[in-house]
């Protein structure tokens, strides 16, 4: 159990998950052209009969309004031992990293601190077995994806996957919004770009170990607000954790390049104040919609 916490103590800081996985999907899926139509009443159904059908895959689907959840177990287990531990940079420690969005305002509160530069091992990684699996129900998740009905406002916006290892009672949570997926997967966003706009998280949860259903999961619609926060917060937290930041970089100018960047890409504007909250130096700064959109009047 401590090499687990470990390993997912990594994977929440530094973002090792499954894009790898996700990479061989887009590039081996089939084409819309070979693939039929799925309207959205069918989608859940259509995933879990063909991940059953065609690789031998259960997985459980559930539909919450504009959010499609895909829970796939592991009875087996995800990690084994690596031959190849991957070296690991440590610059800043990450103690509070939150975003909200009340009243018009939206607010990100931060406590980063730099540290002595340091050098770490991880020597986890995926198993065959599970490596197979996920990769193979991402396989089916594109080919569905890129089948919906026309016209795409009445297909799930956002996609949520749930790797679960029920034998360990850890869980890898990715979310993704869908014409990111489709952008990626043309390249008109770069893979690095799409690494950064989908969210993923690590969790302990000893309620999963046997749970073969998902129904220990709490499955909710994900809205496009709630999507932004958790990206600059992911953002923010692949900046330093990973991490992407030069040990002297400004703090402050580098959070607030995240804000503009997510904001501007997804065209979000419904706010009408960015307030940065550094808690490290006790700097407070307001801008209006103009200046956190593009640096007018900043």
């Amino acid at each position: 159990m401590t090499k687990l916490k470990q390993f997912l103590r990594v994977l929440a800081k530094y973002g090792l998950l499954f894009n790898i996985i996700l990479l061989s999907g887009i590039l081996f899926g089939c084409t819309s052209s070979t693939c039929p139509t799925y309207p959205k009443e069918r989608i859940d159904r259509a995933i879990e009969d063909i991940s059953k059908e065609e690789y031998g895959i259960d997985v459980k689907v559930r539909l919450m309004g504009s959010t499609l959840w895909i829970y796939l177990p592991i009875p087996e287990g995800i990690l084994e031992k690596s031959d190849k531990p991957q070296k690991i940079i440590e610059r800043f420690l990450l103690q509070e990293n939150r975003t909200k969005l009340i009243s018009g305002t939206l607010t990100a509160q931060y406590l980063i601190k730099p540290i002595p530069e340091e050098e770490k091992s991880q020597d986890m990684k995926y198993n065959k077995t599970a490596f197979e699996k996920i990769n193979n129900v991402w396989k089916v998740l594109r080919r569905v994806i890129f089948s919906m009905e026309e016209p795409e406002q009445n297909c799930p916006k956002f996609f949520s996957i749930i790797i679960a290892d029920t034998k360990n009672g850890f869980l890898i949570k990715e979310t993704f919004y869908y014409l990111d997926f489709k952008k990626v997967s043309y390249g008109i966003i770069s893979w690095g770009e799409y690494q950064h706009r989908a969210i993923q998280e690590t969790d302990i949860s000893p309620d999963i170990i046997g749970d073969i259903n998902g129904d220990s999961i709490q499955y909710k619609e994900i809205l496009f607000e709630d999507f932004i926060l958790q990206q600059i917060q992911y953002r923010i937290r692949l900046k330093f954790q990973k991490p992407e930041a030069e040990k002297n970089a400004d703090i402050d100018k580098e959070i607030l390049k995240i804000i503009r960047h997510t904001l501007n890409i997804y065209g979000f504007k419904d706010f009408s104040a960015l307030e940065m909250n550094n808690l490290l130096t006790g700097k407070k700064v307001i801008f209006n919609q103009a200046a956190a959109l593009t640096g007018f009047n900043e």
